[in-house]
């Protein structure tokens, strides 16, 4: 039986491969990167161009082989030093990204976002946060998306309101301590007020006065500016929270390893605590992995249970 020739490929298969483009009088300029390594580089995360670039050569078309003509890139860039021109295409030309990838950047924003709701807005009645879990499907509810050209804080504080329409949420106050001379007492304390700010503590100490007050976020920058100017100098502020929130009572928390028996039957599981009336009655409310929310740990634990049978039978 007769073997073929073999016949040598001449290429360079450039392949896993994340392009980025820039279109510029009239020409295209393209660059083969590693995927993941352009975000990375944007961000300064990653400093060495070799792991960003897979070749220095500049193309007219990446998928074809095609690379720019030398008379192109003079005209366009004034030089032909391909290197300095790839590091011109990194920085402001357009990745191109495949549907996985814009994918996996969305939701990885989107649960950015969630997050950042997570950590500054709060249940009003409770005083206590909302699960990241329970603010993602809050967030799809209300149909909001994400814009992956603005940063995550930005959009969770226009997501808010929407999020206001729907159950009740709002911005977790700062904690600040102040301190100011003694004649500034009473000014300090119109200012908090006047802004529905609640005083913990006050006292006095030696010829300052001494102010630990809850405070919304928009008025930091008035009450920081206060200081500064009524003080002459002398006066501090401190900041003891960003988001104040109440603290889990020690008997609720020993629930924890209880409730972590849920994560080893069926992993997912979230659980919101919910204050029932004024009598501070702490109720526990489980959400299964699918989002449904199944009530006391008695359900949770009951369909965890079946769903650890009917995998291990499987």
């Amino acid at each position: 039986m007769s073997q073929g020739v073999f016949q040598p490929v001449g290429q360079k298969r450039l392949t896993n491969i994340a392009v980025v483009r820039m279109k510029k009088h009239g020409k295209r300029f393209e660059i083969a990167c590693y995927k993941n390594k352009v975000v990375n580089w944007r961000n300064g995360v990653e400093k060495d161009l070799d792991e960003v670039l897979q070749t220095t050569a500049v193309f007219s078309n990446v998928s074809k082989g095609v690379l720019a003509k030398r008379e192109d890139l003079m005209a366009v860039f004034g030089t032909d030093d391909q290197e300095a021109i790839c590091l011109r295409i990194l920085s402001e030309g357009e990745l191109q990204v495949s549907d996985k990838e814009r994918k996996v950047e969305l939701d990885t924003l989107f649960r950015d976002v969630a997050s950042v709701l997570s950590e500054k807005c709060i249940n009003p009645e409770s005083n206590r946060p909302y699960t990241i879990s329970m603010l993602e499907r809050a967030l799809k509810d209300v149909h909001f998306s994400v814009d992956p050209k603005r940063p995550a804080k930005a959009q969770a504080l226009e997501a808010l309101p929407l999020l206001k329409s729907r159950f009740p949420i709002e911005r977790a106050r700062m904690r600040l301590k102040l301190l100011v001379p003694l004649g500034c007492k009473d000014e300090l304390l119109e200012l908090v007020r006047a802004q529905d700010g609640a005083v913990e503590e006050q006292d006095l100490i030696g010829s300052s006065f001494s102010l630990v007050c809850l405070v919304e976020p928009g008025i930091f920058r008035s009450v920081h500016s206060f200081i500064q100017t009524s003080s002459s100098g002398s006066g501090r502020l401190e900041v003891l929270a960003l988001a104040a929130t109440a603290e889990l009572p020690e008997e609720h928390a020993s629930r924890r390893e209880r409730f972590a028996e849920l994560d080893d039957l069926q992993p997912g599981w979230t659980v919101e605590l919910r204050s029932r009336g004024e009598g501070g009655t702490i109720d526990a409310v489980f959400f299964s992995p699918a989002g449904e929310c199944v009530g006391a740990f008695a359900n949770a634990r009951r369909q965890a249970l079946k769903a650890s049978k009917e995998a291990a039978a499987a």
